[in-house]
């Protein structure tokens, strides 16, 4: 992808003494009081803040923060307790404006946090007038919040239409590699691993990935409905069997094609959706009526870990059972532990996948850890991202 990178401009000596805005993802959970619980965010985000810093720049940075209404400041929606963290992390003070559409002050070597841009009238719709004026703000416009880059909103992508400059910064270069060698060039063969409670909200994906990987995983509810499509009984599992037909049409590209959906051998099956429901495990032909099926069972697991430890690249979306109850963990840890010791490079993403990659303290075994949610899934569903799309026009301009 010919894009513009900061650390390029840095190297050419574009960035000293120029104004720079950089939109960051700070959008980090907070307990009632206000307080921080989980900081990656912001840590993700400070190499691009201290390299324009170093660089001798002039430095406004700003990200969303939860789902404020445009105009309507709440105290809840502001990012003061991100400044205070930026600062903590940083060891120096880190000023927090508002009002700061129609002028910044900020000179060479400071920085300033700039407050919540979904406060702002038009970000949302991504209002040509108050993407101008952000664009007029600085030199150098650096998108580095890959987790609002599937959006097309004003701090986004109408202020990289106008700016002088606009160009990536190392977070957003970091996923657009990781996806190029997972999706674009991958090192074969490519297995992905999809999972989630429902079809219906992955159908497209497992639609398109069935046109690229040479082994197609199937998790969770998902799974069920595949187990449906093989004529399997599920008992009361969770499945939509209103979507088995696409299920099939799924199964048959990827048969047609060599590749394969492997269907459950066993699974681990309870009564009740409970953490201390008793778990039993039964051959996937064996389920009964009364039965949730609520993780794989080791033999599915083991044969599952074989493929993934042979892959050439693996792409990750989602826990294959309820990793949250101990009973129902063994078959997520199984694959997230066979991620780690496949030598092929692998990239993960989603929410309850970071969650348990963290669980299970594999971190440094995953080749790219993507930090964008519903970004990341639509990539996998093979769609154009905006943010790519309009920072691949300006490099090319």
């Amino acid at each position: 992808m010919n894009i513009l990178r900061f650390q390029d401009l840095i190297a050419q000596g574009r960035v000293t003494g120029r104004r720079v805005f950089i939109r960051a993802d700070l959008n980090v959970p907070q307990d009632d009081t206000g307080r921080i619980t989980e900081d990656t965010r912001i840590r993700a985000s400070l190499p691009c803040i201290r390299m324009a810093l170093d660089a001798g720049a002039a430095v406004m940075v700003t990200s969303h923060l939860g789902r404020p209404t445009e105009g309507a400041f709440k105290p809840e929606d502001s990012l003061a307790p991100v400044a205070q963290r930026i600062g903590e992390l940083l060891g120096r003070e880190v000023p927090l404006r508002s009002g700061w559409v129609d002028g910044v002050d900020v000179a060479p070597g400071q920085l300033v946090l700039l407050e919540n841009c979904r406060l702002n009238k038009g970000e949302k719709k991504n209002d040509e007038g108050l993407a101008r004026k952000m664009a007029a703000l600085c030199d150098v416009f650096v998108h580095d919040a890959f987790g609002t880059a599937h959006r097309a909103e004003a701090s986004t992508y109408g202020i990289a239409r106008f700016a002088k400059v606009a160009c990536a910064g190392p977070l957003l270069s970091a996923e657009i590699d990781a996806i190029t060698k997972a999706l674009r060039a991958p090192k074969r063969p490519l297995v992905a691993i999809v999972a989630g409670s429902k079809v219906s909200t992955k159908l497209t994906i497992l639609q398109s990935l069935a046109e690229k990987v040479d082994g197609l995983i199937v998790g969770g509810g998902i799974a069920n409905t595949f187990m449906l499509a093989a004529g399997l009984p599920i008992g009361k599992s969770l499945a939509e069997p209103d979507l088995v037909e696409q299920a099939l049409s799924v199964m048959r590209a990827m048969k047609a094609r060599g590749a394969d959906v492997p269907i459950p051998l066993d699974v681990v099956v309870a009564r009740e959706f409970k953490a201390d429901a008793p778990a039993s495990v039964k051959a996937a032909s064996d389920v009964a009526a009364e039965d949730l099926i609520l993780d794989i069972g080791p033999k599915t697991a083991a044969q599952l870990a074989d493929k993934l430890k042979a892959a050439g690249t693996i792409v990750w979306n989602g826990p294959v059972g309820v990793f949250e109850f101990d009973a129902f963990a063994k078959g997520t840890e199984t694959i997230a532990r066979a991620i780690a010791a496949s030598p092929g490079f692998s990239i993960a993403g989603g929410g309850d996948t970071l969650a348990a990659i963290a669980k299970y303290g594999i971190e440094k075994d995953i080749g790219y850890i993507s930090t964008g949610g519903g970004a990341f899934l639509e990539v996998l569903e093979g769609k154009t991202l905006p943010a790519f799309e309009i920072l691949e026009k300006r490099a090319n301009e």
